[in-house]
C-alpha cells in the first residue's frame, strides 16, 4: 500500500488559501533563513529537460535547510523509456525523501506522484511551472508590498509558466491581464479555475488578445519565450504569430510610471523583448530569479510538513 504524501503538482491542484502561503513563507525565509529543518532528508532532482535557476536553486535550497540534493540527468534514468515511470518512482522512494520532477508531460509527474509514495514537486511541466509562480508572487509583494490593487501584464504565449501565474494571480487578489495571439491563449481550463479563484479572493482577471489593452496603466509588464523546450520545430511559425507582442520600450511606457518588467528566463532579446526593457532600469528580472530559491524553500518545508 502507498503512503498518502504531500505533493506540490501545480497551483491548479493546491488550495486556493496555498500560494499566499507560501509567499508569506518564503518571504520569512529570505529575512531568517532558521535552522536546518530538512537535516538528513535527501530530495531527487529528477530531470528530463536542461536548466539553470530550477537546478541550482534547490540544490542550494535543500543545502540551506540542511538537507541534500541529488541530480539525475535524463540520460540516466530514460523516464518511461529505459525504465517505467511507475518503476522510477518505486526505486527512488525507496533511496531519497522527495522527487522534484521537471518534465515534458505534466502527466509524467503525476504518475511520479501516484507511484512514488514521497513528496512530488512539480519542476516543470508541458501545463504547469507552479515554483516559477510562488516565486514570481514574491517578486510583485516584495516590490509593492501588497497584492491588492496591483495589476500583472502577461504578454506571449499562454503556456506553463501563463498557467500557473494566472492560477496563483487569481489565488492571492492579483489582478492579471493575459495577451495572447488567437489560438495561443491559456487552456478554457485553465481560464474557468482562475475566474473561480478570482470571485473568491476579488482579482481582476481579464484573457485578452491585444498587448496594448493589457499593459495600459499596469504595475508589472511580463513576458516568457515565444518557443518553448520541446516546440522548435514550431519557431517560425511563432515568430511570426507573436511579432506585435514583443515588449518594446513604447509598449512599457503604456504602463504605469512605476512598472517593472519581469522575465523567467531564459530570455531571448530581441524577440520577446527588447534589450532596452530586459537591461533597463525597470527590469528586476535577476530579482524574481533570486527568489526561485527562496520561493522553492517555502515548498520543500510545506511537502514535508515544516512549516
Amino acid at each position: 500500500m502507498l503512503v498518502m504524501a504531500r505533493h506540490f503538482i501545480g497551483i491548479l491542484d493546491t488550495p486556493v488559501d496555498l500560494p499566499g502561503f507560501l509567499v508569506e513563507r518564503a518571504a520569512t525565509l529570505k529575512k531568517n533563513p532558521g535552522d536546518s529543518p530538512l537535516a538528513g532528508r535527501t530530495l531527487a532532482l529528477l530531470f528530463e529537460k536542461p536548466s539553470l535557476r530550477t537546478r541550482v536553486s534547490f540544490d542550494v535550497g535543500m543545502a540551506q535547510l540542511g538537507g541534500r540534493a541529488i541530480y539525475l540527468s535524463p540520460q540516466e534514468v530514460g523516464l518511461g523509456q529505459r525504465e517505467p515511470v511507475a518503476d522510477v518512482a518505486r526505486v527512488l522512494a525507496r533511496y531519497v525523501d522527495a522527487i522534484a520532477a521537471r518534465t515534458f508531460r505534466h502527466e509524467t509527474v503525476r504518475e511520479l506522484a501516484a507511484w512514488a509514495g514521497i513528496p512530488v514537486i512539480n519542476a516543470l511541466s508541458d501545463f504547469e511551472h507552479p515554483c516559477q509562480a510562488i516565486g514570481d508572487l514574491l517578486t510583485v509583494y516584495e516590490r509593492f508590498g501588497t497584492f491588492q490593487g496591483i495589476t500583472v501584464a502577461f504578454i506571449g504565449d499562454g503556456n506553463n509558466v501563463a498557467n500557473s501565474l494566472v492560477l496563483a494571480a487569481a489565488s492571492v487578489g492579483l489582478n492579471i491581464r493575459l495577451a495572447s495571439p488567437p489560438g495561443y491563449e491559456v487552456p478554457d481550463a485553465v481560464k474557468q479555475a482562475a475566474l473561480e479563484r478570482a470571485r473568491v479572493s476579488g482579482a481582476d482577471i481579464r484573457f485578452l488578445n491585444d498587448p496594448w489593452e493589457a499593459v495600459q496603466g499596469a504595475n508589472v509588464v511580463y513576458t516568457d519565450v515565444w518557443t518553448s523546450m520541446g516546440q522548435e520545430a514550431e519557431a517560425e511559425v511563432r515568430r511570426q504569430a507573436f511579432a506585435a507582442y514583443r515588449v518594446t520600450p513604447e509598449l512599457m511606457a503604456a504602463a504605469a510610471p512605476d512598472a517593472v518588467f519581469m522575465h523567467d528566463l531564459p530570455a531571448h532579446r530581441g524577440e520577446e523583448v527588447d534589450p532596452e526593457v530586459i537591461d533597463g532600469p525597470r527590469s528586476i528580472v535577476f530579482d524574481q530569479a533570486e527568489n526561485r530559491l527562496h520561493g522553492q524553500k517555502a515548498i520543500l518545508l510545506w511537502v514535508f510538513d515544516r512549516l
